[in-house]
């Protein structure tokens, strides 16, 4: 009899992991037919029968009718009983807080502006007070909260959850930032670059879903980019994979905040693109000049499409190295169109060594302004245990 046990405990285990598959799968896309459960984990029809009633059983999964292709189909989504997640993104001049549930259905949000060089302290309390409304606004309790994910505008080191380069976002230098926010609401908080969550958020459920390698690039008040390489958001070694902005464009160029002189940001940034524009139009900003570029203003049109060039030749670099099959552009800019693609990707084409198919292709985000939000859903998605399984590890989570 003894003989039969490590059989016994290897089949326990083997279930296990199955079971931890299938979770993972639906936790990633918020929702998957048992089908396209099956096409995802790689597991039999039906063992992921199996699987889904052992879970629907449970209490961990739902299943409900669907058409997909024309046919019914049963749709497998985490229970919405098992509680809430919350994304952060803290931009330089904005915070984005919404509150979903495990089946990625954003529940409400809300947008609150910031001021110049805001201060780690008060704009993590300002967040922490965000959620605690939008948990009240929902009808919720706190303690349903799983977990946090949050977004920052500087590389985050993922072993320690800080900014790993200094001088980047002034004033967060040295903090401990997703512990600072995890004390104010006793909740696991998972920290990361924007321009990740942004990648995460399209190769989840956005322009590269169906995709293993894409280059997501955000630019707003800066400009950034993340890294999808054979289906994982690629932070490097301290989380500074994918730094664009602080490439050199510009030898003799300006002192960027980095410590660097003539960062790709010091020219195509918030602050460089509307300095031109300052004498012939008096004050404006960023979103003023998204809006008269899309109304064919010579101008503006002229600072957007300049921009895409520039920003172009960093990419093409990029590209040149990783050979992905997208690059996805989000972000204030991505808003103006073929004004600022066009001469991004006619960038690409002329710098880039093309294969046989082309070269990648550029496509605006399918999610725009609220990719990086959701990916950080997303990432507080795929970092929190929402079932206890032994034995089961997730490595898509960013620093803490």
């Amino acid at each position: 009899m003894k003989g039969r046990h490590p059989m016994a405990g290897s089949q326990s285990s083997l279930r296990e992991a199955n079971r931890a598959r299938v979770v993972d799968a639906v936790k990633k896309h918020g929702g998957l037919t048992q089908v396209e459960l099956a096409g995802a984990t790689g597991l039999s029809a039906a063992t992921v029968s199996a699987i889904v009633k052992e879970l629907v059983a449970a209490g961990a999964v739902e299943v409900r009718n669907t058409v997909r292709s024309g046919r019914r189909a049963q749709l497998v989504t985490l229970a919405h009983r098992v509680g809430l997640v919350a994304g952060v993104v803290v931009g330089y001049r904005h915070l984005r807080v919404a509150l979903a549930d495990v089946s990625h259905e954003v529940l409400a949000e809300q947008v609150l502006p910031l001021p110049t060089d805001h201060r780690s302290d008060t704009s993590l309390d300002r967040a922490a007070l965000l959620i605690v409304d939008l948990v009240e606004r929902v009808g919720a309790d706190l303690d349903e909260l799983l977990g946090i994910g949050l977004g920052l505008p500087a590389p985050v080191d993922p072993a320690t959850g800080m900014i790993s380069v200094r001088g980047v976002l002034r004033g967060w230098d040295s903090v401990q930032v997703a512990q600072v926010l995890e004390k104010r609401l006793a909740c696991p908080v998972f920290a990361d670059n924007d321009a990740n969550l942004g990648a995460l958020a399209e190769s989840t459920f956005g322009a590269g879903r169906e995709l293993r390698d894409l280059i997501y690039v955000n630019v707003s008040q800066g400009v950034g980019a993340g890294l999808v390489l054979n289906g994982r958001v690629h932070r490097g070694a301290d989380g500074t994979a994918g730094e664009i902005g602080h490439v050199q464009v510009d030898p003799a160029g300006r002192i960027c905040g980095c410590g660097s002189r003539g960062c790709l940001e010091t020219v195509v940034g918030c602050p460089a693109l509307l300095e031109p524009l300052y004498p012939s139009y008096g004050h404006v900003t960023l979103r003023d000049v998204v809006r008269m570029t899309n109304q064919d203003d010579p101008g503006c049109r002229e600072i957007v499409a300049d921009a895409g060039a520039t920003v172009g030749t960093v990419v093409a670099a990029l590209a040149t190295g990783l050979g992905p099959q997208r690059v996805v552009v989000g972000g204030d800019l991505a808003e103006t169109g073929e004004t600022f693609l066009g001469p991004l990707r006619d960038a690409l084409r002329r710098r880039t060594v093309l294969s046989q198919a082309g070269g990648p292709d550029v496509v605006p985000s399918a999610l725009g302004l609220r990719a990086e939000l959701l990916g950080a859903i997303a990432l507080a998605l795929a970092s929190t245990d929402l079932f206890e399984r032994p034995d089961s590890t997730d490595d898509e989570g960013a620093g803490r």
